[in-house]
């Protein structure tokens, strides 16, 4: 089992030094050159120079991947040439707002998904209804869905905001900058109310295809689970489908959901920069749309191994997970 831990971890290591080595070869690629970016255009040649040589930038390609990768270690990722500003102090600013966006399409994800599982392979009324639900959930693009949601709950029915993080003036200031959490911390009942009517459009719209997609695999181990002798002979003896499927299914069917729950959090952060856009949220996907088109490359870069690194984590992790759910990973 440790071993197979380790085997684990080291393999996410590996993974993450290539995806440095890709940003770096890339940023290699770009005619920008971070001495001049950092110093601005009004510096002049000798001190361009001479700050490329305080950056290693006239050292051998492998020893400017180590600095590069010790820079990427300890966050600095260089300056914006948008902001003119250092991009993780720009990254502090936004991060927090996509962070709370994706714990709540996380947990949206995870409840739909397993909610869509569970209702579509049981034997009542309505999972028929259910199955037609994720087939139309799963064929919507999220920028479509995002509209709809806007038009009808925001528009139409006036129920939801459309777009931002918040409607007050006074919402709390830290210490987590995740607004919901700060409010609850501070007793503000009304700002995390607030908040939270702010997240249910856009964390809904990210999380649906992600939901859908966890609750077909979910269904698919399911139905096998509940196709088994063991199941028959428990539904022989009388016992309903409730704690069929929690008693003896479940779990054993839980081992491919996990996996594809892992593969769709990537999904859900490619989404993110749409979505925060028509929602006017100001997370890094905002931030990486608002860098494109003055191809601030430092900042893209930024996003990109962060996204990257959190993708390869948490796949990591159902992978462990996933060995300890099913002892038979672990034979």
């Amino acid at each position: 089992m440790a071993a197979l831990i380790l085997r684990r971890l080291a393999a996410m290591v590996v993974v993450l030094l290539a995806l440095t080595a890709v940003v770096f070869l890339l940023r290699q690629l770009t005619p920008a050159n971070p001495a001049r970016v950092a110093l601005g255009p009004r510096a002049s040649i000798g001190a361009v120079e001479e700050y490329s040589r305080e950056l290693g930038l006239d050292k051998p390609l492998v020893v400017q991947y180590v600095i590069y990768l010790n820079d990427v270690v300890h966050g600095d990722f260089q300056v914006s040439v948008r902001t003119r500003r250092a991009v993780s102090e720009d990254l502090a600013a936004f991060v927090p707002a996509t962070m709370e966006l994706a714990l709540y399409g996380i947990l949206f994800a995870g409840v739909g998904g397993i909610l869509f599982g569970i209702l579509s392979v049981g034997r009542w009324r309505g999972s028929g209804l259910v199955r037609n639900i994720m087939v139309v959930g799963s064929s919507l693009p999220s920028f479509l869905l995002a509209f709809g949601l806007i038009l009808l709950f925001s528009r139409q029915l006036g129920w939801l905001p459309g777009t931002g993080r918040s409607s007050l003036a006074d919402m709390p200031d830290g210490p987590t900058q995740l607004l919901t959490i700060d409010a609850l911390l501070n007793g503000r009942l009304d700002a995390f109310w607030n908040a939270l009517q702010h997240l249910i459009l856009p964390a809904s719209t990210i999380a649906l295809a992600s939901a859908v997609a966890i609750g077909r695999v979910l269904r698919s181990g399911l139905h096998t689970s509940l196709g088994s002798d063991y199941v028959r002979t428990a539904r022989a003896k009388g016992m309903n489908e409730r704690l069929l499927i929690r008693r003896h299914a479940l779990r054993n069917a839980s081992g491919p959901a996990l996996t594809m729950g892992g593969l769709q959090l990537g999904l859900m952060f490619a989404g993110v920069v749409i979505v925060e856009q028509i929602f006017a949220w100001r997370g890094i996907g905002w931030y990486t749309a608002q860098s494109i088109p003055t191809n601030d490359f430092a900042a893209i870069a930024a996003v990109t191994l962060i996204l990257g690194t959190v993708y390869v984590v948490v796949n990591t992790a159902v992978d462990l997970a996933q060995m300890l759910a099913d002892p038979r990973i672990r034979r």
